[in-house]
Protein backbone atom coordinates (compact mmCIF):
# COMPACT_ATOMS: atom_id res chain seq x y z
CA UNK A 1 0.00 0.00 0.00
CA UNK A 2 1.13 3.35 -0.98
CA UNK A 3 0.83 6.48 0.96
CA UNK A 4 -0.87 9.71 -0.57
CA UNK A 5 1.74 12.05 -1.98
CA UNK A 6 2.63 15.16 -0.27
CA UNK A 7 0.47 17.77 -0.63
CA UNK A 8 -2.17 15.92 -2.20
CA UNK A 9 -5.90 17.40 -2.19
CA UNK A 10 -8.09 13.79 -2.39
CA UNK A 11 -9.70 15.14 0.49
CA UNK A 12 -11.71 17.56 -2.06
CA UNK A 13 -13.16 14.86 -4.21
CA UNK A 14 -15.69 13.61 -1.33
CA UNK A 15 -18.79 13.77 -2.63
CA UNK A 16 -20.08 14.86 1.35
CA UNK A 17 -18.35 15.74 4.40
CA UNK A 18 -19.47 14.34 8.11
CA UNK A 19 -22.31 11.64 8.36
CA UNK A 20 -26.31 12.36 7.30
CA UNK A 21 -28.05 13.81 10.41
CA UNK A 22 -29.88 11.34 12.50
CA UNK A 23 -33.19 13.30 12.49
CA UNK A 24 -33.77 15.00 9.61
CA UNK A 25 -37.29 16.88 10.99
CA UNK A 26 -38.25 17.84 14.29
CA UNK A 27 -41.45 15.85 13.94
CA UNK A 28 -38.95 12.78 13.91
CA UNK A 29 -37.02 13.82 16.90
CA UNK A 30 -40.23 14.11 18.64
CA UNK A 31 -41.53 11.13 17.86
CA UNK A 32 -38.59 9.22 18.59
CA UNK A 33 -38.46 10.55 22.03
CA UNK A 34 -42.03 9.65 22.73
CA UNK A 35 -41.00 6.03 22.07
CA UNK A 36 -38.55 6.92 24.49
CA UNK A 37 -40.64 8.20 27.48
CA UNK A 38 -42.99 5.01 25.96
CA UNK A 39 -40.71 2.51 27.22
CA UNK A 40 -39.70 3.86 29.95
CA UNK A 41 -43.30 3.92 31.08
CA UNK A 42 -43.85 0.18 29.88
CA UNK A 43 -40.75 -1.17 31.61
CA UNK A 44 -40.50 0.05 35.15
CA UNK A 45 -38.19 -1.12 37.82
CA UNK A 46 -38.88 -4.39 39.44
CA UNK A 47 -38.32 -4.55 43.14
CA UNK A 48 -38.18 -8.04 45.03
CA UNK A 49 -39.72 -8.02 48.42
CA UNK A 50 -40.74 -11.36 51.17
CA UNK A 51 -42.37 -10.49 54.18
CA UNK A 52 -43.70 -12.31 56.87
CA UNK A 53 -47.27 -12.14 57.27
CA UNK A 54 -49.93 -13.38 59.86
CA UNK A 55 -52.71 -15.00 58.60
CA UNK A 56 -55.84 -14.17 61.31
CA UNK A 57 -53.47 -13.44 64.14
CA UNK A 58 -52.40 -17.65 64.04
CA UNK A 59 -49.85 -18.39 61.47
CA UNK A 60 -46.81 -16.84 59.29
CA UNK A 61 -46.62 -17.31 56.55
CA UNK A 62 -44.30 -15.84 53.71
CA UNK A 63 -45.12 -13.44 50.80
CA UNK A 64 -43.59 -12.52 48.00
CA UNK A 65 -44.35 -9.86 45.33
CA UNK A 66 -42.59 -7.77 42.52
CA UNK A 67 -43.18 -3.99 43.36
CA UNK A 68 -42.92 -1.98 40.36
CA UNK A 69 -40.94 1.41 40.26
CA UNK A 70 -41.38 4.13 38.37
CA UNK A 71 -38.24 4.98 35.66
CA UNK A 72 -37.57 8.12 35.58
CA UNK A 73 -36.63 9.84 32.22
CA UNK A 74 -33.16 11.26 31.75
CA UNK A 75 -31.26 13.08 29.07
CA UNK A 76 -28.65 10.34 28.95
CA UNK A 77 -31.16 7.65 28.60
CA UNK A 78 -33.01 9.50 25.86
CA UNK A 79 -29.49 10.08 24.27
CA UNK A 80 -28.65 6.39 24.54
CA UNK A 81 -31.88 5.69 22.97
CA UNK A 82 -31.88 7.80 20.16
CA UNK A 83 -28.35 6.82 19.84
CA UNK A 84 -27.05 10.61 20.16
CA UNK A 85 -24.11 11.87 21.22
CA UNK A 86 -25.43 15.00 22.66
CA UNK A 87 -29.04 16.11 21.96
CA UNK A 88 -28.06 19.54 23.90
CA UNK A 89 -26.03 19.93 21.08
CA UNK A 90 -28.79 20.08 18.72
CA UNK A 91 -30.05 22.93 20.70
CA UNK A 92 -27.56 24.79 20.60
CA UNK A 93 -26.58 24.84 17.31
CA UNK A 94 -27.75 27.20 14.65
CA UNK A 95 -27.89 24.08 12.05
CA UNK A 96 -30.52 22.79 14.15
CA UNK A 97 -32.76 25.95 15.32
CA UNK A 98 -36.01 24.39 13.72
CA UNK A 99 -35.30 21.64 16.67
CA UNK A 100 -35.27 23.99 19.51
CA UNK A 101 -39.33 24.23 20.15
CA UNK A 102 -39.27 20.66 20.38
CA UNK A 103 -35.78 20.14 22.30
CA UNK A 104 -37.25 22.80 24.75
CA UNK A 105 -40.63 20.20 25.08
CA UNK A 106 -38.67 17.62 26.04
CA UNK A 107 -36.77 18.70 28.41
CA UNK A 108 -39.64 20.03 30.09
CA UNK A 109 -41.35 17.02 30.03
CA UNK A 110 -38.52 15.37 31.64
CA UNK A 111 -38.33 17.96 34.39
CA UNK A 112 -41.78 17.56 35.29
CA UNK A 113 -41.74 13.52 35.31
CA UNK A 114 -38.95 13.83 37.47
CA UNK A 115 -40.38 16.64 39.88
CA UNK A 116 -43.61 15.04 40.23
CA UNK A 117 -42.85 11.88 41.21
CA UNK A 118 -40.13 12.70 43.50
CA UNK A 119 -42.90 15.10 45.22
CA UNK A 120 -45.24 11.51 44.94
CA UNK A 121 -42.65 9.82 46.85
CA UNK A 122 -41.93 7.73 42.91
CA UNK A 123 -38.43 8.97 43.08
CA UNK A 124 -35.50 9.94 45.80
CA UNK A 125 -36.53 13.29 46.49
CA UNK A 126 -32.66 14.17 47.20
CA UNK A 127 -31.79 12.48 43.85
CA UNK A 128 -34.21 14.04 42.08
CA UNK A 129 -33.39 17.68 43.72
CA UNK A 130 -29.58 17.57 43.30
CA UNK A 131 -30.38 16.38 39.60
CA UNK A 132 -32.94 19.29 39.19
CA UNK A 133 -30.27 21.67 40.59
CA UNK A 134 -33.47 22.49 43.42
CA UNK A 135 -31.33 23.19 46.45
CA UNK A 136 -32.59 23.77 49.86
CA UNK A 137 -30.10 27.20 50.95
CA UNK A 138 -29.86 28.27 54.43
CA UNK A 139 -27.64 31.61 55.34
CA UNK A 140 -25.89 31.26 58.38
CA UNK A 141 -23.80 33.89 59.98
CA UNK A 142 -21.47 33.68 63.00
CA UNK A 143 -20.08 36.26 64.34
CA UNK A 144 -17.05 36.63 66.52
CA UNK A 145 -16.99 39.53 69.29
CA UNK A 146 -13.60 40.53 70.03
CA UNK A 147 -13.67 41.89 73.98
CA UNK A 148 -13.20 45.50 74.75
CA UNK A 149 -11.05 45.17 77.48
CA UNK A 150 -8.32 42.37 78.11
CA UNK A 151 -10.78 40.26 80.41
CA UNK A 152 -7.96 37.59 79.50
CA UNK A 153 -4.42 39.58 80.08
CA UNK A 154 -5.72 40.72 83.26
CA UNK A 155 -6.95 37.02 84.47
CA UNK A 156 -3.36 35.93 83.68
CA UNK A 157 -1.68 38.19 85.90
CA UNK A 158 -3.84 37.94 88.73
CA UNK A 159 -2.79 34.09 88.86
CA UNK A 160 0.86 34.56 88.10
CA UNK A 161 0.72 37.00 91.21
CA UNK A 162 -1.57 34.81 94.00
Amino acid sequence: MCAAPIGNQFWKLRSKHGRDKIFTSPDLLWEAACEYFEWCDENPFLEDTIQKVKVNGEGEFIKHENLTKMRAYTWDGLELFLDIDSLRHYKNNEVYKDFFQVITRIEKIIYNQKFTGAAAGFLNPNIIARDLGLVDKKESKVMVEQPLFGDEDERDNTEEGA
